[in-house]
């Protein structure tokens, strides 16, 4: 495999799963608002308090982030990558391509910390 197919692959496996799991959790919420008897101007009221501000930094900041990653792991695979001869003289390089996916994680893990902790801030005027 290639470092852009796992990237891609990546990609698309993230973005399903973040999508089928907000689907998921908002369908879920207005089930429950339904069985507690809610109305409709009422459900419509709750949702509208219940929007986050910040969430426009928090997914600039995990993008930002995943970003960097993904500069990371192409600059890691371009360091590390190694010379091989063949008997008959033709020469490639191949590379480690373990960090791509690594990058990729560590820094998507560090966006949704760092934007939890500076949206958390925020809230509380601090």
């Amino acid at each position: 495999m290639h470092g852009g197919d796992v990237v891609g692959m990546i990609f698309f496996l993230v973005t399903g799963i973040v999508i089928v799991t907000y689907l998921y959790f908002r369908s879920r919420e207005k089930q429950l608002m339904i069985e507690k008897g809610l109305s409709y101007e009422q459900m419509v009221e709750l949702l509208r308090t219940k929007r986050d501000p910040y969430i426009m930094l928090k997914l600039g900041i995990i993008t930002l982030s995943v970003g960097i990653g993904l500069g990371l792991g192409f600059l890691f695979e371009y360091l590390t990558r190694y010379q091989v001869t063949y008997e008959n003289h033709y020469t490639e390089y191949q590379t480690v391509e373990e960090w791509m996916p690594f990058w990729i994680v560590t820094m998507a893990g560090l966006g949704f910390i760092a934007s939890f902790w500076i949206s958390r801030k925020l809230k509380n005027g601090s």
